[in-house]
């Protein structure tokens, strides 16, 4: 397991050791900088880190409930294929509570507050992407949807869709790069904006509904380049 300067970890003495360890390997493969097929080393992570065994046992356990490795017999670990199964699901699950979400707060008197955060994010993302920032883009794609489940209420929720999230994150960072794609994400969010603005529910919904939808409906070229990253 390949780790560039850039990417070693620095210990938290105020966290527990296992979740930074699951932490740090969820970023890594959510980002694709440990794709696919990728053998994980128990040992390289204890030496990594300075942590005994426990705790990277546990991280690789948790993330295996996320279907994100693969542990197999003799305590080999390797990053899953993106399940395309666990990514239509993850994508119904966002596509619901965000839909409602979306409905509650355009019918909202007080949503200019809202709106107003919204905008700000937006203005972030396209500095971001004018610096080539796709990290930095990603995260604050992650914070405009994120402020829908706080706004009515349920930052929970939001906890729960990011534990279900690991495959259809992947698809979206393959599908970022691509040419237009990261324009397009801000106008789809300036849409869906504009319509919780106007208190226009249908207007909101339906660009909710289209924006989350596109790097699923993208996925059959995304898995023509890359063949061994998926499974049915």
């Amino acid at each position: 397991m390949d780790t560039p300067t850039r990417l070693r970890p620095t210990r938290d003495p105020s966290r527990h050791a296992a979740p930074q360890v699951f932490d740090y390997l969820r970023e890594r493969i959510i980002a694709l900088e440990l794709p696919p097929g990728t053998l994980i080393s128990r040992t390289e992570l204890q030496e990594l880190f300075g942590f005994s065994s426990t705790p990277v046992r546990d991280a690789l356990l948790k993330l295996q409930e996320e279907s994100l490795v693969e542990i197999f017999p003799q305590h080999a670990t390797v990053v899953s294929p993106i399940d395309l199964k666990l990514a239509r699901q993850a994508h119904f699950l966002r596509r619901s509570i965000e839909q409602e979400a979306v409905r509650t707060i355009a019918l909202m008197d007080e949503r200019a507050e809202v709106v107003r955060r919204l905008e700000t994010v937006i203005d972030v993302q396209a500095a971001l992407l004018a610096r080539g920032d796709l990290p930095g883009f990603e995260n604050a794609d992650r914070e405009f949807h994120r402020i829908f489940f706080e706004t009515v209420g349920v930052p929970e929720l939001w906890k729960m869709s990011r534990r279900y999230s690991g495959h259809i994150d992947r698809i979206r960072r393959l599908h970022l790069p691509m040419p237009g794609k990261a324009p397009q994400v801000i106008a789809d969010h300036r849409a869906i904006v504009a319509g919780i603005a106007a208190g226009d529910v249908p207007a909101a919904q339906g660009a909710l509904r289209e924006h989350l939808s596109k790097s699923l409906a993208f996925t059959p070229d995304l898995r023509a380049r890359w063949p061994d990253y998926f499974r049915d």
